[in-house]
């Protein structure tokens, strides 16, 4: 096994975690030398010893290494460093899901030209294998469906919302222990599930990085009394991040769905990560495990380092062929069942009035569900469809809002895995 030569390029919690990794007490890490680390800044909560620092991060590429663990966050600044380092015969390691998402078509053919590699194992999922898996360890197997519940922070904030707490108080206690950012955004809005699925379908169906726009929404109108009507019909909120081929193209998509609590992720509680794929030789194929925290993205960049340094025997990883890219498909064609919750005046002749303009945009009713009077005196109703077209049920949405009576109205879509 060969011995590489490292350079770190940042020194946050996931560089100083997969420093701590390197230089503890472990026969494995004798196959790796840290020989100098990019940092603006110094990190107090770890001391580096004697390794080399430099305070420009684009003068790691000129250093004898073998391997340049890119870790500074961002897009723009992060591919600059990354090409560099290819173009200079360096393979590169990153846990940066937005500029691989962003720019990874054009680095792994960069990569390819230079004949370097470019390993991004956490980037989707932390630790928890799921690159690899899917571009080396399928490979005999076709793929029909990866779908997965791809963000820590949302879970975690979905699992204390099940258990009766508001989306504002855990989101501050998320905040507290360090699974969301200051600005959790990016997770909250779906955009960082978004980010993860894209490479995911990239690796699985060739689809192409950037993936080309599709529809990304976020937890933030989810609320407990979400989770209580699903629970009437042995169900709980997640947000799910699909990824499916079929013979119209490619379905993207990210966003809050109902599953069934006996389903294969329902069950994920905290910051786990989960995906299924769905195989034509292994049917439905389940990994899951942590997807946050310093400890995880060491273990899978610590992953990326082995791969490497047996890369003399085997590729590490399989790049996809992006020379024919399947179509995207459009949201608004596909098929769900939803959750419609309404809050409505307490008047005669509401539900009439709601049946009807479901109706007119045969939208048939699989339950219907009316409880007592809110606070505010008005009245929610809960239905479950059954399956429509996307864009026949936003019609519907429209047409109900356009009336006095209606005074507020959400979807949640059901997902069968």
């Amino acid at each position: 096994m060969a011995k590489l030569k490292i350079g770190i390029c940042g020194w946050g919690n996931v560089a100083t975690g997969l420093y701590e990794q390197l230089v503890s007490e472990n026969e494995a890490n004798a196959n790796f030398e840290i020989c100098c680390i990019g940092a603006r800044r110094d990190n107090p909560i770890c001391d580096p010893g004697s390794t080399k620092i430099l305070r420009d991060i684009f003068a790691v590429v000129e250093e004898d290494i073998d391997v340049l663990v890119e870790l500074i966050g961002g897009v723009e600044t992060a591919k600059e460093l990354i090409t560099r380092a290819l173009n200079s015969g360096k393979h590169v390691v990153t846990a940066n899901k937005a500029v691989i998402f962003e720019h990874g078509e054009e680095l792994i053919e960069l990569a390819f030209k230079n004949k370097v590699q470019l390993l991004f194992e956490s980037a989707v999922c932390a630790g928890t294998p799921a690159i690899k898996i899917l571009s080396n360890d399928l490979i005999a197997n076709k793929i029909f469906k990866v779908a997965g519940m791809l963000n820590g922070t949302t879970n975690f904030i979905l699992s204390k919302m099940e258990e009766g707490a508001s989306y504002e108080s855990v989101l501050q206690e998320a905040q507290r222990k360090g699974y969301a950012e200051p600005d959790p955004s990016l997770d909250v809005n779906g955009t960082d599930a978004a980010h993860k699925i894209g490479i995911l379908a990239a690796l699985a169906f060739n689809s192409g990085l950037p993936s080309p726009n599709f529809y990304i929404e976020g937890i933030e109108n989810i609320q407990t009394q979400d989770f209580t009507y699903a629970n009437d019909f042995n169900m709980t909120v997640k947000h799910l991040a699909v990824a499916q081929l079929n013979e119209n193209g490619v379905e993207l998509r990210s966003h809050p769905v109902m599953l069934r609590k006996d389903s294969s992720l329902a069950g994920l509680k905290g910051v786990r990560n989960g995906i299924q794929f769905d195989t034509n030789l292994l049917g439905e194929f389940h990994i899951a495990g942590s997807g946050a925290g310093k400890e995880s993205t060491a273990s899978g960049l610590i992953s990326d380092l082995f791969a490497l340094s047996r890369y003399s025997k085997s590729p590490p990883m399989l790049y996809p062929d992006f020379s024919s890219k399947p179509p995207l498909q459009n949201f608004d064609d596909l098929i769900f069942k939803y959750y419609v919750y309404l809050e409505v005046k307490d008047e005669p002749g509401v539900l009439a009035l709601i049946s009807k303009i479901f109706a007119d945009h045969t939208i048939g009713f699989d339950k219907v569900i009316q409880k007592d009077q809110l606070e505010n005196n008005n009245v929610p109703v809960v239905i479950f469809t059954d399956p429509i077209v996307e864009s026949e049920m936003q019609i519907a949405l429209k047409a109900l809002d356009s009336h006095q009576e209606v005074l507020n109205s959400k979807i949640i879509r059901i997902e069968d895995l």
